[in-house]
């Protein structure tokens, strides 16, 4: 299921240096259609610009001062699912591209790209679809072609999906779990996308079927 790409893309600066955030600004501001509406130094900022500004997305390295961007692209799927996250990183270790995509990252993009690869993996993130380096993205088909489609839920979808399994409304998991009932929604569509399933009927019959087969 795609997104419709904002006529105006709202975007985040994550990262813990000034230099770099300042050369992304200069690069993504150049774009007639994106805008920078915060950045962020470290998680805490990261977290109340979120909230405060409701970007369409945030541009997040990984190596930073105190919680990193893995474990602060974890909270954000869990917090603002609809928010996507798109790593930008200098580390091309592929154990470090499984674990975004782990946390709910949509994309990952190493920091030496030329401005336009940035650019077209903005586009096609906040179009919702995924968007590697291309030396990433050989690597990470082989290595994803062992792997089922659930293996590669969030932690949170995971949990999402056990409640669905256990009958639980949208109304229910939020309460259970902390969340907004439209987070919970924004958590299933995103589970159907990435089980490629069709309706909310299909997905409980999926979440009943897998917990079968996990006993």
């Amino acid at each position: 299921m795609n997104h419709p790409t904002p006529s105006v893309a709202r975007l985040l600066l994550v990262d813990d240096h000034p230099l770099v955030r300042d050369g992304l600004r200069a690069r993504l501001e150049a774009v007639r259609h994106f805008e920078v509406v915060g950045e962020a130094g470290n998680a805490q900022e990261a977290l109340a610009l979120a909230e405060q500004q409701t970007p369409h997305l945030a541009l997040m390295d990984i190596g930073m001062n105190g919680m990193n961007g893995i474990a602060l692209a974890n909270l954000f799927h869990e917090r603002f699912p609809a928010i996507r996250v798109l790593m930008l990183s200098m580390h091309d270790n592929l154990e470090y591209v499984t674990q975004a995509v782990r946390a709910g990252a949509s994309g990952y993009v190493l920091k030496d790209s030329p401005a336009l690869d940035i650019i077209q993996a903005i586009g096609a993130v906040l179009d919702g679809k995924t968007y590697f380096s291309a030396e990433l993205s050989a690597r990470l088909i082989q290595a994803s072609a062992t792997q089922s489609p659930v293996e590669r839920l969030t932690p949170r979808e995971r949990d999402i999906l056990d409640a669905l399994a256990d009958g639980l409304s949208s109304k229910q998991i939020a309460q259970r779990n902390d969340l907004s009932v439209r987070t919970v929604e924004t958590h299933r569509l995103n589970l159907k996308r990435k089980l490629d399933i069709e309706g909310q009927a299909e997905l409980i019959k999926f979440a009943v079927e897998y917990r079968r087969t996990r006993r």
